[in-house]
């Protein structure tokens, strides 16, 4: 370790138009403290621990850019009447001098869906829901579209920094990726050029219409994890497209797929019990019980477990690169900095040590004690936290779940 590498960590940066006081960003981990799908008391208390322990930018995770592209419930839907509790999170960050950005998603195949319809590249049986998804027709992928374009002018509205596009973990855009999905036959199926253009075009449109001070990255998957689908190689050429196309300020590179290989991202031991508890007794829970094993294999946990394929986009483009996966201590971060990647995202290890930063930052050493058991996993349905922290402790859960529901700018 060198005092160079040390000092270039927690010196500020800058990030597309943005300087951020480090290179850390706390990543989207999806926090289930959404009431009507709106901000809560909790929801910014959640994110206030990572901002005290001195982070670079915080991530709110997951916004669906319509209601029929939720994920899950108590998730945050971005419409005008979210605004005043989005703004007051915002205000919040920036009074403990963190940025703050916003993640923006449509689930897709792994949505909630209107009447039970989960839109899709292609018709598909989807494990997590049990049933069939349905191709998303020229009229609703416009919309889509649209939708991206009308909740990024809500997000500067409401005063974020940053726009986290997602296009990974087999959510929509990352489903139109993919070779084994996309078997559409139009001009957004077929070669990667036709399955890249809905995330292109989405980039390009949010671009358009947010603030020259904003910041727009993307979050795109290295590999799904999965036989003949999105695989490093074609990472490769869309970073390059979306390089060429200039709307994005930097690429965070992941992988997985909540909708066929969940643990690919995760890595460690697989909580088989605690998420079949999420479903309901009877055929559906069983059911998982039964395919649990292939749907979410076992992955042995090491450090920085995408740097090696993250090498080959960062070798094949110019634009600044977020790393992910496997960060638990600062000595991963020199070594991402000197691999020439731009920033670090962490979810895990600061949901078990919201001021693991902060410890770096003084000059203690110190080792993240995050264990990778993933039942923080399950736990997004509760309100995310780390099994190992005690609830008083938890950030946010003082106000969660709250005795009466209570929606940050409505009921306060």
């Amino acid at each position: 370790m060198t005092s160079t590498d040390h000092t270039s960590i927690f010196s500020p940066v800058r990030l597309g138009p943005l300087t951020l006081r480090n290179r850390i960003i706390k990543a989207a981990t999806f926090e289930g403290m959404a009431i009507d799908n709106m901000v809560t008391d909790a929801l910014v208390d959640f994110h206030k621990a990572f901002a005290e322990g001195r982070i670079g930018m915080t991530t709110l995770a997951y916004c669906a850019v319509s209601p029929d592209g939720q994920g899950a419930p108590n998730e945050i839907v971005v419409r005008e009447e979210a605004v005043p509790g989005l703004r007051y999170f915002v205000d919040a960050m920036h009074n403990l001098d963190v940025a703050a950005s916003m993640q923006l998603g449509h689930a897709g195949p792994v949505g909630m869906g209107i009447g039970g319809r989960a839109i899709s590249a292609s018709k598909v049986f989807s494990k997590s829901r049990f049933k069939n998804t349905s191709p998303a027709t020229e009229d609703e992928l416009l919309r889509v579209i649209n939708d991206f374009e009308n909740a990024a002018v809500l997000a500067a509205k409401s005063g974020f920094d940053c726009l986290e596009l997602h296009f990974g973990h087999g959510y929509l855009i990352s489903n139109f990726l993919s070779p084994k999905l996309n078997k559409r036959k139009d001009g957004w199926g077929g070669s990667l050029e036709n399955r890249a253009r809905l995330a292109r075009t989405i980039a390009k449109r949010v671009k358009s219409v947010v603030p020259d001070t904003m910041a727009v990255i993307a979050k795109i998957n290295l590999d799904d994890g999965v036989k003949t689908g999105f695989k490093v190689d074609e990472c490769v050429e869309v970073a390059r497209m979306l390089e060429s196309d200039g709307a994005l300020d930097a690429l965070e590179l992941t992988g997985g797929s909540s909708f066929e290989n969940p643990m690919y991202f995760f890595r460690g031991d697989v909580p088989v019990h605690e998420m079949a508890e999420i479903f309901p007794k009877g055929f559906m829970r069983t059911g998982f019980k039964l395919t649990a094993k292939k749907f979410m294999p076992y992955y042995p946990f090491e450090e920085a477990y995408f740097l090696e394929q993250a090498r080959e986009v960062r070798e094949a483009v110019d634009m600044p690169l977020i790393l992910l996966g496997g960060i638990n201590n600062v000595e991963t971060i020199e070594l991402a900095l000197r691999e020439g990647f731009n920033f670090v995202a962490m979810g895990r290890a600061l949901l078990r040590e919201p001021d693991l930063v902060r410890k770096w930052e003084d000059g203690i050493s110190a080792k993240g004690q995050c264990i990778h058991c993933n039942k923080c996993m399950p736990s997004i349905y509760q309100g995310t936290h780390c099994f190992l922290v005690p609830h008083e402790e938890r950030p946010g859960h003082g106000k969660w779940p709250p005795p009466v529901a209570k929606k940050v700018g409505i009921n306060d």
